[in-house]
């Protein structure tokens, strides 16, 4: 079981990284590179969904969200060019640390949609 866990880890680090390449290729469509730079940023950020701190909880994002964006952005990318981006990837492996950049991106998103939806319900309270 916690090879199986190991695995998936490595898995997960190895397409995050050829995510990061898609990002950075033009040849990445606009969605996709939009979708993979919100997975990456997100993946990076040390802020996470549901705290780390809360027993099993704080996981979940880890183990629910992150292999679902990463599997929607792999789809938006195109299959050549994930081959190739995944065959760089593996020749050369990146060290993807923690970003403060993509904490504020992330931090930037949560904010907007926080933003969004108490609009939404002061709208719906008010109208």
């Amino acid at each position: 079981m916690i090879e199986r866990l190991r695995r998936f880890a490595r898995r997960m680090q190895q397409q995050l990284q050829v995510l990061y390449l898609a990002s950075r290729d033009p040849r990445t469509p606009l969605i996709a590179k939009l979708i993979v730079i919100v997975v990456v940023a997100y993946a990076l950020s040390p802020i996470d969904l549901i705290p780390d701190f809360i027993p099993l909880l704080g996981y979940l994002d880890d183990l629910l969200l992150l292999p679902l964006g990463i599997w929607l952005a792999i789809k938006l990318v195109p299959a050549e060019l994930w081959h190739e981006l995944q065959a760089r990837a593996e020749a050369q492996p990146l060290s993807l640390p923690k970003n403060f950049r993509a904490s504020v991106v992330i931090a930037i998103l949560w904010i907007s949609a926080l933003a969004a939806v108490a609009y939404w319900l002061w709208k719906g309270l008010n109208g």
